[in-house]
């Protein structure tokens, strides 16, 4: 048997604030599906918890350790926990997940005592600091006279990078690697369009239009609840299916905000769900209401995956990524929003199939997952082989 080192199975550690869900930890997950295990051997830390993905990441056969560290608490016993979990996966090559697993991903390399190479992962645009949390400026800014240390800064996002090096990241180190959807999964289904609206009690014949992320405020759900109410003037039977976590019932903001609009009748509120594919496939129109933060929404790309056309904000790459195929708009400008949906509207069914089809071809010529795969696998060989 060889004993050559460059046929041993690389080890290729993945270091995540936490696991659930959300646009990072779900490209991390579909990368992770799509690895090649001949060649490397990936395993998970996640600094805080399992969160909703961790059982799925272990169905895959890849171990996942959670340091079980509080949200913006460093304490001994955590750091002790995260440095011994890093030596028992020795890992070849440390790979960090936004900024606090960037900056964890650093420290692992470090703690090694091998000098490993180590990968940063920035998934964020930033069209302002003071858009930020204090802790998170802070943390931005701290980590761009560290960016000298890692191999290479992969962006999902062109505009991320640029933004970042205007900060003082190091752009002799950027990659822009996009993010990659599964178009087998993602995918045109008449059966799905009619399930969801059985589910909501609704008719064939209804027209949804959706916005799928979690509730966070650079999301600006008011933003797209604002346009709802302005386009259920002129079309009062179109009815809005919202999912993701936090985005329910319970969430007194939205609740408010949807009583204060006088829509309630026409509003879905679905909280966190595990069948997107299917919600997403169901949808006449996808929208994304962002006002900040955004690097390359997943939310976008799985929507034309499934042959919808979107109107989205001109955050991070989103106008990009969508082209020539929906609608892009200002973000915080509910009535553009509004406007751009009763452009899609009047296009009508034939005029939006044809966008749809055309947003399925652009995202399986230009972002496939089988080819985003690709392109990571060949930066951790051109790093590993120190090029």
């Amino acid at each position: 048997m060889s004993t050559d080192i460059n046929l041993r199975k690389k080890v290729v550690l993945h270091i995540i604030t936490g696991l659930e869900t959300g646009g990072a930890e779900m490209m991390l997950y579909k990368i992770l599906s799509k690895t090649n295990r001949r060649r490397f051997e990936p395993s998970i830390i996640s600094l805080i918890d399992r969160g909703t993905l961790g059982d799925r990441i272990e169905a895959l056969g890849i171990p996942v350790y959670s340091i079980g560290m509080e949200a913006g608490k460093l304490t001994l016993r955590g750091i002790w926990r995260f440095i011994h979990k890093v030596h028992q996966c020795k890992p070849d090559l440390v790979q960090g997940w936004m900024y606090h697993g960037n900056i964890a991903a650093q420290l692992a390399g470090i703690v090694t005592l091998k000098f490993v190479p180590v990968i940063w992962n920035i998934r964020h645009s930033l069209h302002s600091l003071s858009y930020e949390k204090a802790s998170s400026a802070t943390l931005i800014k701290i980590l761009a006279p560290l960016s000298s240390f890692p191999k290479k800064i992969l962006y999902n996002s062109k505009i991320s990078a640029i933004q970042h090096d205007k900060l003082g990241y190091q752009v002799t180190k950027s990659i822009v690697i996009p993010n990659g959807f599964n178009t087998e999964f993602f995918r045109p289904s008449l059966e799905f369009r009619i399930s969801v609206r059985t589910e909501l009690g609704l008719s064939n014949d209804t027209f949804l239009i959706g916005r799928i992320s979690r509730y966070d405020p650079m999301k600006d759900h008011a933003n797209f609840l604002h346009a709802a109410a302005l386009l259920l003037k002129d079309y009062p039977d179109v009815h809005f299916v919202l999912a993701g976590d936090r985005v329910d019932w319970e969430n007194q903001t939205l609740c408010q905000l949807i009583d204060q609009l006088g829509i309630a009748e026409r509003i879905h509120l679905l909280g966190e769900r595990h069948d997107i594919p299917r919600l997403t496939a169901a949808l006449d129109i996808a929208c994304s209401s962002s006002s900040y933060g955004e690097a390359f929404p997943n939310a976008i790309g799985e929507a034309m995956a499934c042959g919808v056309p979107c109107v989205v904000t001109d955050v991070g790459d989103s106008g990009w990524i969508v082209g020539n195929t929906g609608r892009v708009v200002p973000p915080r400008d509910s009535n553009a929003l509004a406007n751009a949906s009763k452009e899609l509207i009047a296009l009508g069914s034939e005029g939006r199939n044809a966008l749809g089809k055309a947003a399925r071809t652009r995202i399986i010529e230009n972002f496939s997952l089988d080819s985003i795969v690709a392109q990571y696998e060949s930066l951790y060989e051109s790093v590993l082989s120190g090029c």
